[in-house]
C-alpha cells in the first residue's frame, strides 16, 4: 500500500450515514486536511449528533437529514458515503448507496449475518464501487512490519500466531455491559462487534488458507449470579459506588471515561448525572440485561500444519493494546504496541524494531491507525486507485465468514470444517 501524501490531489466530497462516535471521528480528517476531504452532507436520527456534525463541517440546514434514506433519494452529489449506523442497519444503506455509484467507507463489522455482508460485498462488486471495510489494525505500522517480516523469510516460516485482545475492565463496561453492544438480538455477538478485525489480522498475517476453527467463550461475571449482596439496580445510589470497579458514578462521573458518550448533548455534570438516573450507563453490571460474552478463545487450523490462537478478555488493565507472538522455524517476533522484539535462532541475536506511528491529532484513535486507514481511502477515492485500500470486498467478506465461523463452533460445541476461503 502506498502511503506517501501527493502535493496536489484532487478534493474529494464524502457524506455520513450515522453521526455517531466512528461516523464523526474518521471524518475529522476533513478538518485536518481540508484541501483533500470535504464533508457536504450528513444524516442521523438523533438531532445532537446532527448538530455536532453540522458544527465540525459548517452544513448548512439543507445538508442535515433526519435519515439517511434521504440522501440516498438525491442525485449523487458526492463520491463516497461512510456508513456508520448500528452495526444491524449496515446493509440496507451500504447497498443503496453503492448502487448510485457512492464508494463506500464501511464501519466495522459489515454486517450482522454472514448473508447480509456478502450481499454487501455483491453490490459493491457488480456496482463497481470500492468498498472499505474499517479493518483499522491492518493500517497500524507494528502490524503491517509483522506481516512485512513474517513474509520476508528471515526467520522462517510462520508456525503459529498467538494474539490476545485486553478490552478494558472499564471498556467493557461500558460497551458491552450497559452500551449498545451489551445484547445479540440488538447488535452481535462480541467476537463479531469487537474482534472481527483482530481475526481479520490473524487471517491477513497467516495467509493461505483456514481449515478448521473452534471457540469458547462465556458470560462469566456480568450476570445476577455474580451481584453483590449488597448492590442496588443503580450505581447512582449504591452503597458500594466508592468501591465497586465497576460504579458508573466512579467510571462517568469521577474518572470522566467514556462520559461524553452517555448523554445526547454535552457532558456536564447534570447532564451525566440524569443519564445514570435514567439510562442503561447508569445500571449495576449485574443487573443490566447483557448477554455477549466477556471472555472468548478461537484456535484456528491453517494449511501446511499451521496454527494460531486469539483471545479476547474484558478483565484487563490494559485498553485495546494487543500482544502478539509470532512463532516461526528460524525465530520469534514479539509486539506490544509500537515495537517488535525479534529473535533469530541462527544467531542467537534479539533487536528491537521501533514502530511508530505517526498521525495528526485528532485522528490516534487505534493509535492512530484511523489516521493511516483515512489516508488510505482518500487517496483511492482521489486517484480512483483501489490498491491503496488493503482489503478488497471479497477479502473483507472472507474475514467475516470465519468470525461467523467460530461462533457456531461457540454456540454448538463443535469443531468447524472450513472450505477453501
Amino acid at each position: 500500500m502506498a502511503t506517501s501524501q501527493p502535493e496536489e490531489q484532487r478534493l474529494i466530497k464524502g457524506i455520513i450515514a450515522g453521526c455517531g462516535n466512528r461516523g464523526l471521528c474518521y471524518t475529522r480528517y476533513a478538518l485536518i486536511f481540508p484541501e483533500r476531504l470535504q464533508i457536504v452532507g450528513a444524516a442521523d436520527p438523533r438531532e445532537a449528533r446532527r448538530t455536532l456534525a453540522q458544527s465540525a463541517f459548517g452544513l448548512s440546514d439543507d445538508q442535515l437529514y433526519n435519515d439517511w434514506r434521504e440522501m440516498a433519494e438525491k442525485d449523487k452529489f458526492a463520491d463516497f458515503v461512510l456508513v456508520a449506523t448500528q452495526d444491524r442497519f449496515h446493509k440496507e444503506p451500504a447497498i443503496a448507496f453503492a448502487r448510485k455509484g457512492y464508494h463506500i467507507l464501511l464501519e466495522k463489522p459489515m454486517a450482522v449475518t454472514e448473508e447480509d455482508c456478502k450481499a454487501i460485498a455483491d453490490a459493491c462488486n457488480e456496482s463497481g464501487v470500492m468498498l472499505c471495510v474499517c479493518h483499522v489494525l491492518r493500517y497500524a505500522p507494528a502490524n503491517r512490519m509483522l506481516k512485512e517480516l513474517a513474509d520476508s523469510g528471515e526467520y522462517g516460516r510462520l508456525v503459529n500466531i498467538q494474539h490476545l485482545e485486553p478490552v478494558g475492565y472499564f471498556h467493557f463496561a461500558h460497551s458491552y455491559v450497559r452500551g449498545n453492544w451489551r445484547r445479540l438480538d440488538e447488535s452481535s455477538p462480541a467476537l463479531l462487534a469487537k474482534s472481527c478485525h483482530d481475526v481479520d489480522l490473524i487471517r491477513w498475517w497467516m495467509g493461505g488458507s483456514c481449515k478448521a476453527v473452534s471457540s469458547f467463550g462465556s458470560l462469566s461475571e456480568f450476570h445476577p449470579d455474580k451481584k453483590p449482596a449488597e448492590a442496588t439496580k443503580r450505581c447512582i445510589d449504591c452503597p458500594l459506588q466508592d468501591t465497586c470497579a465497576y460504579s458508573a458514578v466512579r467510571i462517568y462521573q469521577k474518572q470522566g471515561w467514556f462520559a461524553g458518550h452517555i448523554t445526547e448533548g454535552p457532558a456536564t455534570p447534570a447532564s451525566i448525572k440524569t443519564s445514570l438516573e435514567t439510562t442503561n450507563y447508569g445500571k449495576c453490571v449485574w443487573q443490566s440485561d447483557n448477554d455477549v460474552v466477556d471472555n472468548q478463545v478461537v484456535n484456528f487450523q491453517f494449511d501446511d500444519g499451521r496454527t494460531a490462537s486469539f483471545s479476547m478478555i474484558a478483565f484487563t488493565e490494559k485498553l485495546c493494546q494487543r500482544e502478539t507472538t509470532f512463532f516461526l522455524t528460524e525465530g520469534q517476533l514479539r509486539c506490544f504496541g509500537d515495537e517488535i522484539e525479534a529473535f533469530s535462532f541462527k544467531t542467537g541475536r534479539k533487536k528491537i524494531i521501533p514502530c511508530p506511528t505517526v498521525h495528526p491529532a485528532g485522528l490516534g484513535g487505534h493509535g492512530g491507525s484511523d489516521y493511516h486507514l483515512m489516508h488510505a481511502f482518500v487517496q483511492a477515492v482521489a486517484k480512483d486507485d483501489p490498491s491503496f485500500i488493503v482489503t478488497s470486498a471479497d477479502d473483507a467478506f472472507a474475514s467475516h465468514k470465519l468470525v461467523f465461523q467460530a461462533e457456531k463452533s461457540r454456540v454448538e460445541h463443535c469443531v468447524v470444517d472450513i472450505e477453501d476461503m
